[in-house]
């Protein structure tokens, strides 16, 4: 029987580095290769001895060195490197060996890739790993797409490499061809609104609430103990606790530019494609947008102006908890957006999508992981037709319970002169949401005026055009 390795990986960046060292020492053999051949060697001179490796200085080489059926994980950039490396290796592999892409890629390429690579006889994996470097090292989320036999067969790896929730591991299949890397980019674009959220209660909190640092970073650690439990507040909490050579806050040295690689506006995209009201997400990616003209900023700032009087705050304590309540109700609309937008997506696509199974592989590793996600994987749970979050009984009853203060937060922020683009959407939504009727009769009516483009009634049944005036 061959001793050889069947599951490989390339590209040894420091995401590539960690996914083979935890590869190994979950005790799978792995090969690994990049195309700098000295990398490997410095790999191997580092880390070898935590696990069976096996090293290769060409991608021949590396090949060579793996059993079939082989599984080799490319963990390069996004894009034209993906199609380069798929290239390169095409002539190298046998029907059904399997190439796996662990990066970031838009999930329409690896339709193309499952696609192309399918009519040579080979199965391709699109595959969203989350959990940054550490998470890549000690257990990360992961969301595979593509054919379900070739996942199986390394099904043991990803379910040994994930991290594990209550003893589950967060790491399942998700659907066809490009459905992994959708699942990963929308987790991106909850990502995407849930920093925007708490950067709003952050701005709230010190520049309405008037409080210190070390109040800001006692609240978030206060919060963290509660609903809102969740990484990106244990972050925000250690964040808080960080200082500068000076003494200072390190946060306060920080330039407010928020830059983007390109998933939150993806998601945005392809929200806009699909008809669906991603508010949340698409705010929070104008909201990095706008921090970015700075330079712009900072002239407007001592040209136009804001509110011409100081609007009284009340009592501190029930402004943070307003704030905390505002931030709450606002992420439970950031996710069920998502999950609308995975439900568009999957009717597009014809994927089967789960979304109880998606929010326990989000229960750990992933940057969204978050107590909270066990509410949802319970929800889907008891209604696995549940067509928005928020008519689930817990939820319903939470934003009831968040409503007033939420209301208070955004209305005091607008007084102020504070901008708030993820939780005045979210309200927004939540308000078009729960409306019956809303003025788009009025639109429909213009639009039929201007253009004849038709319209129906709420009398009778038909498309009608309209001699207006």
């Amino acid at each position: 029987m061959s001793q050889l390795p069947h599951f490989g990986l390339t590209g040894l960046a420091v995401m590539g580095q960690n996914l083979a060292r935890n590869v190994a020492r979950n005790g799978f053999p792995i090969a690994v290769h990049n195309r700098t051949a000295s990398k490997v060697d410095e790999f191997l001179e580092a880390y070898g001895s935590e696990g069976p490796f096996t090293g290769a200085h060409t991608l021949t080489e590396f090949v060579e060195k793996l059993a079939a059926p082989r599984t080799i994980l490319i963990m390069v950039k996004a894009g034209g490197p993906v199609d380069a490396v798929i290239e390169e290796l095409v002539p190298l592999l046998a029907p059904g060996d399997t190439i796996v892409d662990g990066g970031n890629s838009h999930y329409a390429d690896t339709q193309r890739r499952c696609k192309y690579l399918e009519a040579k006889g080979l199965n391709f994996l699109g595959v969203g790993v989350s959990g940054g470097e550490e998470g890549a090292l000690n257990g990360p989320s992961i969301m595979p797409g593509g054919p379900q036999d070739a996942y199986d067969r390394i099904a043991p790896i990803f379910t040994a490499i994930s991290a594990k929730v209550d003893g589950v591991a967060c790491s399942a299949y998700i659907g066809a061809d490009g459905a992994g890397h959708y699942v990963k980019m929308v987790h991106n674009g909850i990502e995407y609104a849930d920093m925007q959220l708490i950067a709003e209660a952050y701005d709230l909190l010190k520049y309405v609430a008037g409080l210190s640092n070390e109040q800001i970073g006692a609240t978030f650690t206060e919060w963290n103990n509660g609903d809102l439990d969740s990484f990106l507040i244990d972050i925000t909490c250690k964040i808080f606790n960080t200082f500068d050579e000076d003494g200072g806050y390190l946060v306060d040295k920080v330039l407010d530019k928020a830059a983007q690689k390109g998933t939150g506006k993806w998601t945005s995209q392809l929200a806009l494609d699909l008809g669906v009201p991603t508010t949340a997400i698409t705010e929070a990616v104008f909201a990095r947008c706008l921090s970015f003209q700075k330079d712009e900023r900072v002239a407007a700032s001592t040209q136009l102006p804001g509110p011409s009087t100081t609007i009284e705050t009340g009592d501190t304590a029930q402004l943070v908890n307003d704030i905390r309540d505002a931030l709450y109700a606002s992420k439970i609309v950031a996710y069920a957006q998502g999950f609308v937008q995975l439900d568009a997506a999957a009717a597009e696509n014809g994927w089967t999508l789960d979304r109880g199974s998606i929010a326990t592989i989000w229960r750990g590793g992933c940057i969204i992981r978050a107590r909270f996600l066990n509410r949802i994987k319970e929800a889907y749970a008891v209604e696995p037709g549940l067509a928005n979050l928020m008519l689930d009984p817990y939820f319903k009853a939470e934003i009831g319970r968040c409503q007033s203060g939420w209301r208070r937060v955004v209305s005091l922020a607008a007084q102020q002169g504070i901008p708030v683009p993820a939780f005045g959407s979210s309200l927004s939504y939540y308000d078009g949401y729960r409306r019956a009727t809303l003025p788009a009769n009025l639109i429909q009516a213009q639009r039929d005026l201007f253009g004849a483009h038709t319209y129906e009634r709420t009398d009778k049944e038909g498309t009608f055009h309209s001699s207006w005036g």
